[in-house]
């Protein structure tokens, strides 16, 4: 049974989105003992289901109900649970219930770590407010006049960003390369689940190769697939050695 004292959250607007940019953190620490907790606030219906769309005569709830058993599947693949909000994509829009049910996610599983988009792209504004929902339930989550507790104990975790689809353009700038060579090929079998963009399965394949090459170069340690994170919050440290 997973160490439920160590949790992860993973908060993503699309069902791709985590088993591209975070599949490897997700199974790594499943691996490891974490109880790992997936935030989808999309089924990627409209802008993130190219294949899907391809048959004559779908429908959007076909769609939807696809998507939905290739993301449950995908984490569980990875060894995560998963909740959907459906809050539509191309646009996304986050309400008052979800921003309050996310700030309940957050005072329950205390994360030990969140995982989610950068903070700008230009190419696709779903990120960004999925990133956006990510930070604002941090911070409401730490309120004291919010759903008062006198009982409850939080403290706010590390948030990282995962890799934009086109980094240079989304100002990302990463400064944590997790090793994933471990766990490459439960996140491999992932990509192979998600049919409707199956375009995707060898791009993504090429990104790990790359930051398994940086990772190694800037460690000197063997590294063969890895993943790239932008920490948004300082790491206190004792030492700097």
């Amino acid at each position: 049974m997973p160490d439920t004292s160590k949790t992860g959250l993973v908060i993503t607007a699309h069902p791709g989105d985590f088993v591209w940019r975070a599949g490897g953190a997700i199974a790594l620490h499943a691996a490891r003992g974490y109880r790992m907790k997936i935030v989808c606030l999309s089924y990627g219906e409209r802008g993130e289901s190219q294949f899907a769309w391809k048959t004559a005569g779908v429908r959007l709830e076909d769609v939807k109900a696809q998507r939905r058993e290739e993301a449950e599947r995908a984490a569980a693949i990875l060894g995560a649970e998963i909740e959907f909000f459906d809050a539509g994509d191309y646009p996304l829009r986050v309400t008052e219930e979800i921003l309050d049910r996310t700030v309940d996610i957050y005072r329950e599983w205390k994360p030990s770590f969140v995982l989610t988009h950068a903070l700008a792209d230009p190419y696709n504004f779903d990120h960004p407010a999925a990133a956006h929902l990510a930070q604002e339930a941090r911070i409401v989550a730490q309120a004291a006049g919010h759903k008062p507790d006198p009982n409850r104990a939080y403290a706010a975790p590390p948030v990282f960003c995962f890799e934009p689809h086109q980094p240079e353009q989304c100002g990302f700038q990463p400064n944590v390369i997790l090793n994933i060579t471990e766990v490459w090929e439960t996140k491999r079998k992932a990509f192979e689940v998600l049919a409707a963009q199956k375009h995707l399965w060898e791009y993504y394949t090429r990104v790990a190769l790359n930051r398994g090459v940086q990772g190694g170069r800037n460690s000197g340690r063997p590294m063969t697939y890895g993943e790239a994170y932008q920490r948004l919050f300082p790491d206190v440290v004792q030492e700097l050695g």
